[in-house]
């Protein structure tokens, strides 16, 4: 369920509340008690929770990308007579 932050125009007071997001924006506000809450903008959170969860989404600390590779030989730098040197 969202967390949604609010902040009375009124008094200034600042109060978070989780809610569907299919329920009515909160009005009235608990602490002075007039109808000024105003939902803000506010950055959302995520959190893996329970088992099965990696930090870095693999079991192993190898990942395939990072893996080195085997070099190709490297061509020689003057292929018979193929630069302006000879």
């Amino acid at each position: 369920m969202p967390t949604y932050e609010y902040v009375c125009k009124d008094c200034g007071h600042h109060l978070s509340a989780e809610q569907r997001m299919s329920d009515p924006r909160l009005t009235d506000c608990p602490h002075c008690g007039k109808a000024g809450l105003e939902r803000q903008l506010s950055a959302g959170g995520f959190a893996l929770k329970g088992s099965g969860w990696y930090q870095t989404d693999f079991k192993g600390g190898g990942n395939k990308a990072s893996e080195s590779k085997p070099e190709a030989a490297a061509a020689p730098s003057c292929p018979a007579g193929g630069c302006a040197c000879h």
